[in-house]
Order: structure tokens, then C-alpha cells, then sequence
């Protein structure tokens, strides 16, 4: 050592592999979790397929040995429609409201271009002149 030289008090850098090693804890769980999503992804995806293919075979299958017993049947008549929910009538007053929220919403919305603008104002002009009458529309 030299008369002149002073110590070295600055901490020593941290040697590679102690970086590399911070590195690999942090970025290998990381790693580890995406190849086992990427996994059960392709796994899930080919299974799928696997599923459809005999489905599709069953299917085949069904309708090669159905024609032979269903000659024999008469066909089926058209299935009945569902029959249709009827609501009961709406009073005065929720009709009144029901037109005030309708003519709110037609304010919030943001037209894109110039004729749905105009289709939108003539909507709120509509609905402004039936909440100005003293008569409901019938609905």
C-alpha cells in the first residue's frame, strides 16, 4: 500500500450471479404459471375438439338408424307455439313517466353523424309533444 492511498470505503458491486439470481426468483414463478395456463389452455382446447368429433359422430350414427324406424312412424305434428305472456296494463301516471325517461335518455344519447342527430330530434320533439298534451296515446 501506498503512503498516499486511501481505503476503499465504497460497498463492492454485487458479483452476476447474485443479480442473475434476483432475477430468475423474481421472473421463474412468472415463467412457471404461464406455460401451465398456456397448458391447460391447449389441453382444454383440444379436448373441446375431441368432444365435438364424437358428438358429431353419435349424430351421424342417430340419424343413419333412424330413418329405417321413423318410415314406419307417421311424422310428428308441428310443435304448438309457446303461448304469449299478456301484461297488464300500465296506469296514467307510470305511462306519464315512462314518457319523461324515455325523453331523458333520448338527451343523453351522443349522435354520430348529422341524420341520426335529426332522427333523434324528431324522437325528442314526438315525445315532447305527447308529455305537453293533456291525453295518452293509447299504447
Amino acid at each position: 500500500m501506498a503512503a498516499g492511498a486511501k481505503p476503499d470505503t465504497a460497498a463492492p458491486p454485487q458479483a452476476p450471479s447474485a443479480a442473475k439470481g434476483v432475477f430468475m426468483r423474481r421472473i421463474f414463478p412468472f415463467l412457471l404459471a404461464t406455460n401451465v395456463f398456456i397448458g391447460v389452455y391447449v389441453f382444454a382446447k383440444t379436448y373441446k375438439r375431441d368432444q365435438e368429433k364424437k358428438n358429431a359422430q353419435t349424430t351421424a350414427a342417430a340419424a343413419l338408424s333412424s330413418p329405417a324406424s321413423t318410415s314406419a312412424k307417421a311424422p310428428d305434428p308441428a310443435p304448438a307455439p309457446a303461448p304469449e305472456s299478456v301484461l297488464p296494463p300500465l296506469s296514467e301516471d307510470e305511462q306519464w313517466n315512462l314518457y319523461k325517461w324515455i325523453l331523458e335518455e333520448e338527451r343523453k344519447i351522443k349522435p354520430r353523424n348529422a341524420t341520426e342527430k335529426k332522427k333523434i330530434d324528431e324522437e325528442k320533439a314526438l315525445l315532447k309533444e305527447i308529455i305537453r298534451d293533456k291525453s295518452l296515446p293509447r299504447l
